[in-house]
């Protein structure tokens, strides 16, 4: 990873990453707001409606500042969760919706990378332990880990918000239920009836693909 200034970040600015998407995503401020008031009442369609338009510029900007595509994944996971919890502190007057994301992801992914930083000062053999699993381990071939991915794309779809943040946050970061609720600061019996619910979903929708789900 480049360590380009003192935080570890590799140089873009906020404008590169939102000026980089599609004018399509350009959306009226007032939809945004609409949606972050939405999900101060608990509405979990409004969250799963701000991932699906928001979660793009949040994991590119996630993935220039850590520079890793696992831990982008897990940022951007994080940072709607944060929303979830924070979205009835949101002050419009304060700045627009999509800063007030993006300023949760920068934050979040500086301080996981100053983090990871200090552990591989602590423990600099890390990297090499798991490179050498890797190469005891061959992956798939790439074409068919891109035909799964696009399959598991589609069947994720069906899932809730909720069902699939709990999902994701388990098999992304390899948590037990335990730590799933902890992380995501829900109760536990709530965090086991999503994923149960969420898998039950996704072994109906990818048929025999879904049987070791």
């Amino acid at each position: 990873m480049r360590e380009d200034d003192e935080t570890g970040a590799a140089p873009a600015t906020l404008g590169d990453v939102l000026y980089a998407q599609p004018a399509a995503e350009l959306v009226d401020e007032s939809d945004w707001v609409a949606l972050v008031r939405s999900i101060a009442t608990g509405d979990e369609y409004a969250l799963e409606a701000l991932y699906n338009r928001a979660q793009r510029i949040v994991f590119t900007l996630t993935m220039r500042i850590a520079n890793d595509r696992q831990t982008a994944e897990e940022l951007t996971l994080d940072v709607f969760h944060d929303v979830w919890r924070r979205a009835p502190t949101y002050d419009p007057d304060a700045g627009t919706v999509v800063g007030w994301i993006m300023n949760q992801a920068r934050s979040r992914a500086i301080d996981r990378v100053r983090h990871d930083g200090r552990k591989k000062r602590v423990n600099p053999h890390t990297g090499q332990a798991e490179a050498a699993i890797a190469a005891n381990n061959p992956s798939e071939a790439p074409v068919e880990r891109a035909q799964q991915a696009g399959t598991l794309h589609c069947a994720l779809a069906t899932l809730t918000a909720n069902e699939r943040l709990a999902i994701e946050t388990a098999y992304f970061s390899g948590l037990t239920y335990s730590e799933v609720a902890v992380r995501l600061n829900e109760p536990l019996g709530t965090i086991k009836t999503r994923i149960r619910s969420g898998l039950g979903k996704l072994r109906r929708t990818l048929g025999p693909e879904g049987n070791d789900l």
